[in-house]
């Protein structure tokens, strides 16, 4: 399952019927784009703070002006990004005007140790470089992560997009026979997660890759399959029947279970 881990190695999250939901990355210029409102806020709030601060006083104290000046950097610098991403979760205010989030590399919210150690990094790879550190790190890998996203295991999303469901497989009419009757085990969510991502993309791999994914997927899918499928069937129908026949079985659980909750709920209630 490696190479198979490796492929699909791809923002996401599962629903509870192991179904894939993609959360996808934001884009580069995006991200820029929302660093800049957020450089232009504190601006503004800066000018604010330098005219709402008593300069008689802090002139006459030049230690306590330099403490004020520090105070005010920490803030800008930290302080703040800290307290927005933590709050709301994830998003500052650019990230709201620009419609994206920080989430964490299992896309679940961030908390305080996230935006702290991403506000930390930022200090060096986006203050002290003015951002040419932070743009270079993010234009090389795949999620556009800066440094700062590298150490806390996050990567910041767009949040007004669609997301997608990869497309069901389905059974082979040939093998829908052998389906019903075979006992099919405990399949993990990653597995039945992978086999569908692998289905619904096989077409666009290579050759080599295809066929290595495709039999690590296939031997580890039928350690939990038996009988074994009827000879010559090909490995990537025999995958899509298994899973529809899984989606099929569950799907019947639900509804008797339904229809016993009905029965349950209905008996109990008052008589007419």
């Amino acid at each position: 399952m490696a190479g198979a881990r490796g492929i699909f190695d791809a923002e996401r999250f599962v629903t509870s019927e192991a179904v894939e939901v993609e959360l996808p990355a934001a884009s580069l210029p995006l991200r820029m784009a929302s660093g800049l409102i957020d450089l232009l806020l504190l601006a503004v709030l800066a000018l604010l703070a330098v005219w709402l601060l008593p300069f008689e006083l802090l002139a006459d104290d030049p230690a306590l002006g330099q403490a004020a000046v520090i105070a005010l950097m920490v803030l800008g610098m930290a302080g703040i990004p800290i307290a927005l991403e933590t709050l709301t979760p994830g998003r500052t205010v650019g990230k709201m005007v620009t419609g994206l989030r920080v989430v964490r590399d299992d896309t679940g919210p961030i908390g305080l140790r996230h935006a702290t150690i991403r506000a930390l990094a930022g200090t060096v790879e986006l203050w002290l470089t003015l951002g040419g550190l932070a743009v270079l790190v993010a234009a090389t890998n795949e999620r556009g992560r800066r440094l700062g996203d590298l150490l806390a295991g996050t990567y910041v999303v767009r949040d007004r997009v669609r997301l997608r469901l990869t497309p069901a497989p389905q059974a082979s009419p040939r093998l829908e026979g052998w389906a019903r009757g075979a006992d099919l085990g405990v399949m993990p969510d990653a597995l039945v997660v992978a086999t569908r991502q692998f289905l619904a993309r096989a077409a666009s791999l290579s050759p080599d890759a295809r066929v290595q994914t495709g039999t690590d997927l296939y031997t580890a899918l039928l350690s939990r399959v038996a009988p074994a499928p009827p000879a010559g069937a090909h490995p990537e129908e025999v995958m899509a029947t298994v899973l529809a026949e899984r989606r099929r079985r569950d799907e019947e659980r639900l509804e008797r279970e339904d229809a016993l909750r009905a029965r349950v709920l209905g008996g109990s209630g008052p008589q007419e």
